[in-house]
């Protein structure tokens, strides 16, 4: 880089300290303050944070290091987590069922669920503790992502790297809570697309990729081997049965199967309302009509990932064949940075990337400290903390998450390696017992946190004790041990008291087997509920083909095969219109009482 690149990036970053200076008084009234904004966040805002916080560097690398070596086939094999198709469940249903709670934290709602008594306060603390520990697994995957990028781009360690990278954010999550968190990634998310559309403007007009190519790949000991691709089966979009990928990405070679398991993933993911950094969005939300607006917000935002995404792996390919194959494919994305865009651009886009990764690191620390401060210090240790208190805890648990999950990295060999155990085996020990809670009437409090116990545990172990499972494997293996655990425990004591379940209910107007607590409601309009419900499973089955062609169409247009792309214009077209009657049209225009 030149002094340009350099003054662009400095200035960026004084940017950002700004905003997080300016904004620490507001974040600084009170914990609701910190980590929701007031409930008084614009939509737009909200919905441009979490495009933002979701296009952070190291899934970017990911994916790039996918579709480099594999082409197009890379996007059904990131349906796992990189697509966040759990937003199409949000945007219909999810979004308002937990806005309606009026809570703070996932594991605050564990209360509302379950009740304030001894079920509750098992399930609120258990939640607390699984969101802390997925979010310093999760710190660890971004300070590791950010490690490989910034290393390369600087030529200095990975580790330095990284702690560059994690003081930068420490400071301005601790400094302006949300408040900071959202309106730095507003910024961030302008630049974002400023640099995507550079990107793509500048691969579609002056890169054509040659009939056949070579491409590298991992091995799994830390070597790597040299493949050939055909461009018509790189660039083709139609998802096959089976590939033939040595090595590392040998795991994927079932990709038939593994894209039907990913989706089924995704939609227990999103059918249990997920947690962390993602859901304090719609717990900002000022109503559920904003909550609707901020879903299809960011979705429209995140589906500009994927053009980007594609034209960074055209661009490793086009700099492999000038005899310089990219060995490692995770380092794809900054190496195309370094030898491929003159200067002043270059560091524009270094700019960009640097948003996208300290705008995920601080919307996981900020949602992570407040599982601490809301869940367990001041639910648990010291009801009586003042303001002050909290808000000091709440900075210095920012940045405990951040060296926590600093430590952490060196418990894997690769972005995939962590990614992989985040998404099919950590995080599904948690999303199972998150979706049961919503669905069944006779879950309880001693189900879920036993349940999350358990979860937690036997990833934990097919991970770190029996390391050699396939993401499959360890997705079933871990969702079963986690499903018969839930049910199993939650038999062996009696169902949550009446009056909870009923308010639960009552508020929160969930589809399921909710059929004694339905029979002994008189004062609400059950069928009403089951009208509401019926619509939004109709229109989820409609927003989950829709979000993933928002993804698909615009690959399209980059690998310019255009009829595919018109035929894909046409799909979105259809199942847009149907959204729109079906699900926008019915979108609440009245606050909830609590507002």
């Amino acid at each position: 880089m030149v002094i340009i690149d350099y003054a662009i990036i400095v200035t960026y970053l004084l940017v950002l300290i700004g905003i997080g200076i300016y904004l620490q008084k507001k974040a600084s009234r009170s914990t609701e303050s910190f980590f929701l904004g007031d409930k008084n966040m614009p939509w737009w805002a909200l919905g441009a944070s979490g495009m933002a916080s979701n296009l952070d560097v190291s899934g970017t690398m990911i994916i790039a290091a996918l579709i480099y070596a594999m082409g197009v086939q890379g996007f059904f094999i990131e349906i796992r987590g990189g697509v966040v198709l759990i937003l199409a469940f949000f945007m219909i249903f999810m979004g308002k069922w937990n806005r309606r709670a009026n809570v703070m934290t996932t594991a605050e709602w564990m209360e509302f669920r379950f009740g304030k008594g001894k079920q509750g306060e098992a399930a609120r603390i258990l939640a607390a503790i699984a969101q802390l520990t997925f979010a310093i697994w999760a710190i660890s995957y971004f300070i590791q992502g950010a490690g490989i990028f910034l290393s390369e781009l600087l030529g200095i360690s990975p580790d330095l790297a990284a702690i560059i990278m994690i003081t930068l954010c420490a400071f301005y999550a601790a400094l302006s809570g949300l408040y900071g968190v959202v309106y730095t990634e507003v910024f961030q998310g302008v630049l974002i697309l400023v640099v995507i559309v550079y990107v793509v403007i500048h691969v579609m007009m002056n890169i054509t990729l040659p009939e056949e190519f070579i491409v590298s790949v991992p091995v799994g000991d830390g070597t790597f081997t040299q493949i050939k691709q055909n461009l018509s089966d790189w660039t083709s979009f139609l998802p096959k049965w089976e590939m033939n990928m040595p090595g590392e990405y040998a795991q994927y070679n079932l990709i038939g199967i593994a894209t039907m398991m990913y989706i089924l993933r995704s939609t227990i993911d999103g059918m249990s309302g997920s947690g962390g950094y993602m859901i304090q969005r719609f717990y900002a939300a000022k109503d559920e009509r904003e909550v609707g607006l901020l879903s299809v917000f960011w979705i429209f935002l995140l589906s500009f990932r994927w053009p980007f995404i594609m034209s960074i792996a055209i661009l490793g390919v086009s700099y492999s064949q000038l005899g310089n194959v990219i060995d490692n494919p995770e380092t794809v994305l900054p190496k195309v940075l370094i030898e491929l865009f003159p200067a002043g651009i270059k560091g524009l886009l270094i700019a960009g990337l640097l948003a996208a990764a300290m705008s995920t690191y601080v919307a996981i620390v900020n949602s992570g400290a407040a599982y601490w401060v809301n869940d367990l210090y001041q639910r648990f240790i010291n009801p009586k903390a003042s303001n002050k208190k909290l808000i000091w805890h709440s900075r210095i648990s920012s940045i405990a998450i951040v060296i926590l999950g600093l430590m952490s990295t060196y418990l894997f060999k690769s972005l995939n390696d962590v990614w992989g155990f985040l998404t099919m085996g950590f995080g599904v020990g948690l999303i199972v017992p998150q979706f049961i809670r919503w669905y069944w009437w006779r879950f309880n409090g001693y189900g879920y946190a036993g349940g999350t116990v358990v979860g937690m545990t036997a990833a934990i172990v097919i991970r770190f004790v029996f390391d050699g499972f396939t993401e499959m494997e360890t997705f079933y293996l871990t969702a079963a041990i986690t499903f018969f655990a839930c049910i199993f425990i939650s038999l062996m004591f009696p169902p949550t008291n009446d009056q909870t379940l009923d308010e639960f209910y009552e508020t929160t107007k969930p589809f399921g087997f909710w059929k004694p607590v339905k029979e002994r409601i008189d004062v609400i309009n059950v069928e009403k509920i089951d009208t509401e419900n019926r619509r939004d499973i109709w229109s989820t089955v409609v927003a989950v083909p829709w979000m993933l062609f928002m993804g698909i169409t615009p690959m399209l247009m980059v690998t310019k095969q255009w009829n595919y792309f018109f035929y894909a214009c046409g799909i979105l077209l259809v199942l847009s219109t149907f959204l729109y009657f079906n699900w926008y049209k019915h979108l609440s225009t009245v606050r909830t009482e609590s507002e």
